[in-house]
């Protein structure tokens, strides 16, 4: 049986716990070096908990979860079968500016990083923007992130720096990055 190709579903209030997950899962190896893990604990609590993930939803930000296919087998039947598992989710919002779509967030469970979901992601939220008539994506990434390369090759431009005050005495420090649709 060849490998099924990944799925991008929009996910839903149901959802909300694989993508918190994914989070948790994620950000400890992203931001190791970068960010101390009392920050880190700190973000992902002010930006994960079931209620900021909720409030994000109503704010219009919409998520969209990688699924990816496993190769599974009936211990009964011995039938070899595809499953999928939530690997990845991007957020987005268009409009966030006139005729720009924003990408809130982007991550990829670190097994499945380096497989080109990534440019999966990007590419799904492009189409939508386009649909909906935008001129631009933009991103927000921090500025020691390795995540800067990948979005500069998907073609994105550095256009500035910001530092944002997230409370607690935390910066978000990143650069803000655009590229044309």
């Amino acid at each position: 049986m060849v490998g099924a190709a990944p799925r991008i579903v929009r996910a839903t209030p149901a959802d909300l716990p694989a993508i918190e997950r994914i989070a948790r899962l994620t950000w400890p190896e992203t931001f190791k070096g970068i960010l101390s893990t009392d920050q880190i604990a700190y973000m992902l609590d002010r930006m994960y908990r079931p209620a900021a993930l909720t409030a994000q939803l109503a704010q219009g930000h919409v998520f969209d979860l990688l699924l990816d296919a496993d190769r599974t087998t009936d211990d009964y039947s011995g039938q070899t079968g595809m499953r999928y598992r939530p690997v990845g989710y991007v957020s987005h919002e268009l409009d966030y500016a006139p005729g720009i779509t924003k990408i809130h967030k982007l991550y990829l469970l670190p097994g499945a990083q380096g497989q080109g979901f990534g440019r999966l992601l990007i590419d799904h939220v492009a189409r939508a923007a386009r649909r909906a008539g935008q001129q631009h994506l933009r991103l927000d990434v921090n500025y020691q992130n390795s995540a800067v390369d990948f979005y500069s090759y998907l073609g994105f431009a550095k256009i500035g720096r910001f530092d944002t005050d997230i409370g607690e005495g935390y910066l978000m420090e990143d650069w803000r990055m655009e590229r044309p649709l």
